[in-house]
């Protein structure tokens, strides 16, 4: 079988930490396990198409589609059958998102949409990406670029206020415990124990309100502080002993599962 690399290029600046950019040009080879991200993410599929998946939905998206994923959304989006597929994301911290809107953090925004056709949007996107990585243009046109597209694709699709979250306080001892200790090494029972639910209908319970089990939930939240970490510059062996992994082997393959590239890569493509 003929090996495509991966072309692909992450982009980041100290003057708009609130943004990530990743530009993916061949991404036959792309492989996704479902996953989430503490940012708002948004993309366009510039070539080729893929399979998308977003909670419970899944569909074809191809050129022209824009993808949404809301903080928290289980989504995994792969090649069809090592056909070409290229596309640009865009992560955006969500509580710049939120000063833009000029709402709270516990009313963040929640779109209902999880892709649109939108031309102007998809337009947008693309704009968006030829500004931010041109390193002669300035900061501010950046980020007025950004706001420009995030408040027309507010106007467009409507997001609604976010419901509070179904998930019972119960679920929510759980999470608050995975993200203030996802250093550690948390078992099931000591998660079950925190809820006082059994081992079973602790897991039932977050495959229900998280579409993922405790484990997925905490690899999550590792990777996340990972990703952070390696922006700046940290070296990957002190990365992967700080969030909780048993070796850098380990952390480099749950990276790689979750995020198609290496620490390394992810590192020196910033």
């Amino acid at each position: 079988m003929a090996r495509y690399p991966i072309r692909q290029q992450f982009w980041r600046s100290d003057a708009l930490p609130w943004l990530e950019v990743r530009n993916v040009k061949d991404g036959r080879t792309v492989s996704y396990a479902p996953h989430t991200h503490e940012t708002f993410s948004i993309g366009a599929i510039i070539g080729g198409s893929s399979s998308y998946l977003n909670e419970k939905t899944r569909i074809e998206v191809s050129e022209g589609t824009v993808v949404l994923m809301n903080p928290g959304d289980l989504h995994a989006c792969n090649p069809l059958q090592n056909q070409p597929w290229a596309y640009r994301m865009f992560y955006f911290d969500s509580r710049w998102l939120n000063e833009l809107t000029g709402r709270e953090a516990e009313d963040a925004c929640h779109f209902t949409q999880t892709w649109t056709r939108d031309s102007a949007i998809f337009d947008g996107l693309n704009r968006l990406y030829h500004i931010v990585v041109d390193d002669g243009r300035e900061a501010l046109e950046k980020e007025c670029e950004a706001a420009r597209l995030m408040l027309m694709v507010q106007q467009r699709l409507r997001p609604q206020d976010r419901q509070p979250d179904a998930a019972p306080a119960l679920l929510a001892r759980v999470k608050a415990k995975i993200n203030d200790e996802y250093h550690a090494p948390l078992t099931l029972a000591e998660l079950a124990q925190t809820a006082g639910l059994s081992v079973s209908h602790l897991i039932r319970l977050c495959q229900q309100h998280y579409g993922a089990t405790p484990h997925a939930l905490l690899m999550n939240r590792r990777l996340h502080i990972a990703r952070e970490r390696l922006k700046r510059g940290a070296p990957l062996a002190d990365v992967a002993q700080d969030v909780g992994f048993a070796d850098q082997a380990h952390f480099q393959r749950a990276f790689k599962q979750h995020l198609a590239v290496t620490p390394k890569q992810y590192r020196d493509l910033l």
